[in-house]
Formats: structure tokens, sequence, C-alpha cells
């Protein structure tokens, strides 16, 4: 799954828009028309959706409410379209908040910061047939109790977080137990096996806990 989805048909912009937010570590797409964003939310989904208005083809509006017939992503409006109705109208089809054209690259990178905080800094993180409790630290699958260790838990919690983002080995070491050493390489290697045991329907052909040869592992959602 991707952090966001830029649908903006102004390419130039898109694309400066793109890269302010990898740097920031958002994965990223962009549509540059309606169809082609409903399009790609079908196929890799978003956590995130940034949409223009004005748009060949069907209009945000229109992408705004489909989208809400079907999930609650967060919709961030982005249009010169500064009237009050416009205005109105994008809120009341489900958007979660609405910027102006032209607007200060700063400003968006803090609305897409703080939606983010409100809707994925939570206690309770699901991940297809995943739920993790980070208060109660407690891991459900399909509604059912897996029993994991203090170090397993952090370790999925991590990759919970993280869908679709490749997070090298030495970084998860870091996260979990604080240094690096050849000896603590392996014992993450050991742990990422019996995560696997745990959450996986075949161990062999793991789909969430995907193996980045020479880099490091990368979490996918499995419904």
């Amino acid at each position: 799954m991707k952090d966001i989805l830029i649908v903006e048909d102004s390419t130039a912009l898109a694309g400066l828009l793109k890269d302010f937010l990898e740097k920031e570590n958002y994965s990223v797409d962009i549509a540059s028309s309606g169809e082609e964003a409903l399009s790609l939310f079908d196929i890799h989904g978003a956590r995130l959706v940034v949409l223009d208005i004005m748009l060949p083809g069907i209009d945000g509006f229109a992408v705004c409410r489909r989208l809400r017939e079907r999930t609650d992503v967060p919709i961030l409006v982005v249009s010169a379209r500064v009237g009050k109705e416009d205005k109105l109208k994008g809120l009341n089809l489900g958007a979660d908040d609405y910027i102006e054209k032209p607007y200060d690259i700063d400003i968006m990178l803090a609305k897409i910061q703080g939606i983010f905080k409100r809707k994925y800094s939570r206690d309770e993180i699901v991940s297809g047939d995943i739920t993790v409790n980070k208060a109660s630290r407690t891991v459900t699958k399909n509604g059912e109790i897996i029993e994991m260790t203090s170090k397993e838990f952090d370790l999925l919690t991590i990759f919970v977080e993280n869908p679709g983002k490749t997070l090298t080995k030495e970084y998860l070491f870091g996260e979990i137990w604080g240094g690096y050493s050849d000896s603590e390489q392996q014992t993450l290697t050991v742990h990422i096996r019996w995560l696997r045991q745990k959450i996986e329907e075949d161990t062999a052909k793991p789909q969430r806990i995907q193996t980045v040869w020479g880099v490091g592992y990368k979490y996918e959602i499995v419904q």
C-alpha cells in the first residue's frame, strides 16, 4: 500500500509535491485524472489521497464521492476553487480538509503530517486480518489472540506502522535492540522467523513480512 496518492493533472506540480513527500519518507503514487486515481487506488490503495478538484474526465468531487462509498481513507482536497460553496461541497462529500492553491509547501506538509498523526498514531492498528493494540500489547488474527514475546510484538508494531516500506536490518535492530553487531543481526533474523511462524499462512512463501535481499524487510497488508 502507498502512503499517499496525489491526484493532480499538472505534471509539474504533482512531481514537485511528490519530491517533497518522498524526502519525508512517504511512498507516493500520482494520477493525472479521476479515472486513473480510482484505478490506482484499487490496485495499490493509499493511506491518504491528495485530491485536486479540476481534473479531466470525472472531477475531484466525483472521485471523493466514489472513494467515500468504499473507504474511510483521509482525503485532502487541493483546489484553486476557493469559494465557500466549493469548500462546503468537498467537506460535505467527506473530505477531511480543503487547502487552496497556490499553497505553501510547508503548510501542505504540516497538514499531511497532522492527518497521519490523527488517523494512524493510535493505540489500535488494523492491518488486514491482524489487529495490533499498543495499549494492551496484544495481537489478534481474525479475532483470535496470538501469543507473542515482547520483542516480537515490538517488531510487528514497526511493520504494521510502515506498510509497503522497505526497512533495513540496521534500522529494525536499532529500533528494537538499540545497537548493532554481527551476532545481533542474527538475532533479528531469528525473530523474523518466529514472527512469520505466527502470522504467515505459509512461512516458505511469506506474504506479509517479505525479504528484500541485501537490504532488509518489507511488510505488506494481507486481507
